[in-house]
């Protein structure tokens, strides 16, 4: 695959992400728990129509036997998948996608620190600016008495991401080196069950309407299932920074959709953190490419 097909790919990902907030706004009874419990269950759903004739029982194979990678990994996706649409329901959308804006840059750190990259000053500076643009947010959203908990929540995707991206990237690495590699894609799958399995007896009894559980299976499919699929593709053919990096697109797309269509202006503050984190972003790859 080109770079050029392969960062197209990742843009297209990153945009059927972003609809996640403006769909969770228009549902009618699903809340919290519930609501991730349904979305990852068509996720799973989903991913076993589309892999199960691909790879058959040894789909399972390595779930089954305990493989660590692939639990590893699923856990990972796992805490995406709750923290993300938990978050969503107990705070605003931008504030949730400025939260995980400082996924690249905690890519980095854990590159640093498991896979050995060398950060170079501009990174270390980057990092600081991201997380002044993040407690600028969340003091905001303090002073005026508003609860930081679904913020405090969203930040769990960046961690687990950035976990799951160092991990793809050294398997990655692994099998450019040995001619042979590990399948990570029984782990979406486990990290979509997984999700469910532990929402579920925290979203009973459920409330969704036919209206709702037709959006969330819309998110299930269109919004996780099939973009997780490409990134898990896309991670032998992008390094786990850029990867990173242009997941944050979503911001952009997540930001303007859940303003064009639910009417979710954004505060001030959470707009003036958010360029500090994507400037920052934006400037520190740059500074990598010269």
């Amino acid at each position: 695959m080109s770079h050029r097909r392969a960062v197209a790919l990742m843009v297209l990902a990153t945009l059927l992400w972003s609809i996640a907030g403006v769909v969770t706004r228009h549902l009618d009874a699903a809340r919290s728990f519930e609501v991730t419990f349904w979305r990852s269950l068509f996720n799973a759903i989903t991913l076993l129509v589309l892999l199960l004739p691909l790879r058959g029982a040894a789909l399972f194979r390595d779930i089954l036997a305990g493989n660590r990678v692939i639990w590893f990994s699923g856990l990972c996706w796992a805490t995406m998948y709750t923290a993300f649409m938990v978050a969503l329901t107990l705070t605003s959308v931008a504030n949730v996608l400025v939260a995980m804006a400082t996924g690249p840059l905690l890519t980095a750190l854990a590159a640093r620190i498991f896979l050995g990259h060398r950060l170079p000053a501009h990174t270390w500076l980057a990092i600081g600016v991201a997380g002044l643009g993040i407690a600028w947010m969340f003091g905001a959203e303090a002073s005026r008495g508003a609860s930081l908990l679904g913020s405090l929540v969203a930040l769990g995707v960046p961690l687990g991401s950035s976990a799951n991206f160092t991990l793809l990237q050294h398997k990655a690495r692994q099998a450019r080196e040995s001619g042979t590699g590990q399948d990570m894609l029984p782990a979406v799958l486990l990290g979509a069950l997984l999700s469910a399995a532990i929402t579920l007896p925290l979203a009973w009894p459920l409330q969704a309407s036919t209206h709702d559980i037709g959006l969330l299976a819309l998110l299930g499919t269109v919004q996780l299932a099939i973009p997780c699929l490409l990134v898990v593709r896309l991670s032998r053919e992008l390094p786990a920074p850029e990867l990173a990096l242009l997941a944050m697109l979503e911001i952009i797309f997540g930001v303007l959709l859940a303003w064009a269509g639910a009417g979710e202006v954004p505060a001030n503050t959470t707009l003036a953190g958010g360029v500090l984190v994507l400037g920052a972003l934006a400037a520190n790859h740059l500074a990598g490419r010269r």
